[in-house]
């Protein structure tokens, strides 16, 4: 399939792809807030900077986008036709990244969870994950320091 797009029209649609506050990461970050539970946002500190973190429990959350992550088995995480070695390499270095982020963060003693984004229609199953995760809500215990 040729692509329907002039280059500079692809560039400009891939260049406005956001990295933070996606639809998706508002969904959840709305849910756990209603569910009681509060959390910092993007912590530059902690290794992929994660969406939502919960420094008192020592959890994080990755809410990740299905085409850029490469959700396994999601409709989704397609590949683009043109160009394939290019997505290829792309999306082979994101998923490294995203196992050597998460890798890092369990071996300094934080839980890590992955929220896709074709789970978010779903609240309720987000919600029951997210409980599951972090437990009830409420003031955690404070965390041992780093």
């Amino acid at each position: 399939m040729v692509d329907r797009l002039t280059p500079e029209a692809r560039s400009r649609l891939m260049a406005a792809v956001k990295g933070k506050n996606t639809t998706p990461e508002l969904k959840v970050r709305k849910l756990a807030h209603s569910l009681g539970f509060r959390f910092r946002l993007h912590r530059r500190d902690l290794p992929g900077m994660p969406d939502l973190v919960f420094p008192t429990r020592r959890k994080v959350v990755f809410v990740h986008g299905c085409f850029w992550h490469r959700h396994p088995g999601c409709r989704k995480a397609s590949t683009p036709s043109s160009h394939g070695d290019f997505w290829q390499a792309k999306f082979s270095r994101n998923v490294d990244r995203d196992a050597r982020n998460e890798r890092q963060l369990r071996d300094a003693g934080w839980d890590v969870l992955v929220i896709w984004e074709c789970e978010t229609r779903d609240a309720a199953a987000v919600a029951e994950r997210l409980t599951a995760f972090l437990g009830p809500p409420g003031r955690a215990k404070p965390a041992a320091p780093d």
